[in-house]
């Protein structure tokens, strides 16, 4: 299972708006599959160990962002002996097209697993414009 792994040192010092953020954990691109339907697209994407109030969609700029952050915490009473993964943060970005419709984009989690769906936009309708005399 090759995964993309991004890491960063932490600074004492906020990153300048634009920057890239920096964290103390490794941050990996979850594995997504897309698939196209007559009214949109589907995306599912990979979050193991991500609850809905630790993701987050974001839109900017035709740029669609998850993050999901996962929690380290081993249940109460117990403490970690041996690892075979380490805890990471996900994040990945699409580039979307114009066909697609931003306004009702919806997301749902369910099981680590998080189901976006990309509606296309509809074609376009005629409209009669009035025209009045002056």
């Amino acid at each position: 299972m090759a995964e993309q792994q991004v890491t960063t040192q932490q600074s004492g010092q906020p990153a300048p708006e634009g920057a890239e953020r920096t964290r103390t954990r490794p941050v990996v691109a979850p594995r997504t599959d897309i698939y196209e339907t007559d009214d949109g697209l589907v995306l599912l994407i990979d979050l193991p160990g991500v609850g809905r109030d630790a993701v987050e969609v974001l839109l900017e700029r035709n740029v669609l962002t998850i993050r999901g952050r996962t929690e380290d915490r081993p249940p109460e009473g117990f403490s970690p002996i041996y690892r075979e993964y380490r805890p990471a943060d996900f994040e990945r970005s699409f580039t979307l097209s114009d066909e697609l419709d931003a306004e009702r984009i919806e997301a749902q989690v369910k099981d680590g697993v998080l189901r976006l769906f990309l509606p296309k936009v509809g074609p376009a309708q005629t409209k009669r414009i009035q025209v009045r005399a002056s």
